[in-house]
């Protein structure tokens, strides 16, 4: 479960695109592309350092990591391609993050993108056994199964009802109030798919998906990409990159358990696995809850973040909504919890938000996010769930006492731009050829 692994391992370069609708307008090589770029300029390397890549994506062909990662040069580094679910850009992380503590790689690239459709996520292939089938069948026996509704917005829905049953405290205002504390956050991000803010008022009057969720309580289908370059102490030094280094000093990856397959409503989104995570992460990190300032959460319905609250041990048992009640899940609280906007008004494109969410927390670590900063942050905590399953808890924390500043010409935590030109060229390979497809929306329009 734990990545424990030997040596200290570093976040020297984060990046990320915006993430917008899924329209089509503009195909994955472009905005991975651009999140790598941007992430080998934060890190001031070029391509030739990167000895590893893990590439994230749920919905597309094989080896589209390499399709992305040989704009940059075909320098035969090992490329792995990961599909886990929701937690697919945090496999990847975790991915890199083995690669560099076990000595394999002194320099990792995790990459995560996504091109989805719009609507609801349906199977991709229907012909097949589904993955999730085992607690659908399951919830078909307890409660009955909607055909016409999504599978998420069902898992999560009844997940949150069943909470709200079982310990008779948490409400549906609860759920709307999560909601508005995100898309209040979200205002802030520049990276963020939808920047409105709403009235808790506004949510609970917003079209009903399922159960106790209103669409505004419900993440977005999206398009984007992030990136994160991980580096051993040895590289961090070498290229002189201890002001901005981050270090990952816990992280953790569990499953489901059988809890998942049984009556109880709030395990069948996956409460436990986040409970075996954090505990493991924890435990490596030698600190508890109550030593964290920031959370990313995986918010892709309000209620995951209701159950979340208690899985990840912020409050005791059942007593969820008090974290809500008392404005300890945002500023001037005991803890910020998604400053970026979450899932929920961020965007969520599946393969790139275990990434972004390593962004926003690396950029919250070295104080560079302006009026989102969450103030004298030491600690930063990443939860990302993936239905059927995978969870990854990562836990971050200060190299040092230096504030840095950016390498790049404009502060990329508070201004989302797309790359130059030269932007590309300083980060791509300066020794192995680059793959410039001339049909290529990404490198032929820079």
């Amino acid at each position: 479960m734990a990545n424990n692994g030997g040596r200290k391992v570093y976040v020297v370069g984060v990046g990320m695109s915006k993430f917008i609708k899924p329209r089509g307008l503009i195909d994955y090589p472009e905005f991975a592309l651009e999140a790598a770029v941007k992430a080998l300029n934060d890190a001031d390397i070029s391509f030739d350092k990167v000895d590893f890549a893990a590439c994230g994506y749920v919905f597309g062909d094989s080896c589209a990591g390499q399709r992305v990662l040989y704009q940059l040069g075909m320098t035969q580094i090992p490329i792995i391609n990961v599909n886990n679910n929701c937690a697919t850009g945090s496999t990847a992380l975790y991915q890199a993050r083995a690669a560099v503590a076990s000595g394999t790689a002194e320099c990792a690239l995790a990459l995560g993108f996504e091109r989805m459709k719009r609507g609801f996520i349906t199977e991709a292939f229907p012909d097949r056994a589904n993955p999730l089938a085992p607690v659908e069948g399951v919830m078909d026996q307890v409660q009955g199964w909607d055909k016409n509704t999504g599978n998420a917005p069902q898992i999560f829905g009844s997940a949150g009802q069943g909470y709200m049953t079982k310990y008779g405290k948490a409400t549906e205002h609860h759920l709307a109030q999560i909601a508005e504390k995100n898309h209040r956050h979200s205002a802030k991000n520049p990276y963020s798919q939808f920047r409105d803010v709403y009235t808790v008022e506004q949510i609970e009057k917003s079209p009903r998906i399922f159960g106790p969720l209103t669409k505004l309580q419900c993440c977005p289908t999206s398009d984007g990409a992030a990136c994160g370059i991980l580096a051993s102490e040895t590289f961090v030094k070498a290229h002189g990159l201890e002001d901005q280094a981050v270090e990952i000093c816990a992280q953790a990856m569990a499953t489901d358990s059988p809890l998942g397959l049984g009556k109880d409503a709030t395990e069948w989104a996956g409460a436990d696995m986040t409970r075996a995570a954090a505990r493991g992460a924890f435990k490596q990190a030698g600190i508890t809850a109550n030593d964290v300032q920031v959370i990313e959460l995986h918010d892709c319905f309000s209620a995951n973040e209701l159950l979340t609250y208690d899985a990840l041990g912020l409050v005791p048992e059942g007593e969820a909504h008090t974290l809500i009640d008392s404005g300890n899940n945002t500023y001037g609280g005991k803890y910020v919890i998604n400053p970026s906007g979450g899932l929920i008004s961020k965007g969520h494109p599946l393969g790139a938000t275990g990434l972004a969410q390593c962004t926003e927390l690396v950029w919250q670590l070295r104080g560079w996010t302006g009026e989102r900063q969450v103030p004298n942050v030491n600690y930063a905590l990443q939860h990302n769930v993936g239905l059927g399953g995978a969870v990854v808890v990562t836990i971050y924390k200060k190299a040092n006492g230096a504030k840095s500043s950016p390498k790049t010409k404009y502060n990329p935590a508070i201004e989302a731009r797309p790359i130059t030109k030269d932007e590309f060229t300083k980060a791509a390979s300066q020794k192995a050829k680059r793959a410039d497809y001339m049909d290529s929306l990404s490198v032929a329009k820079l």
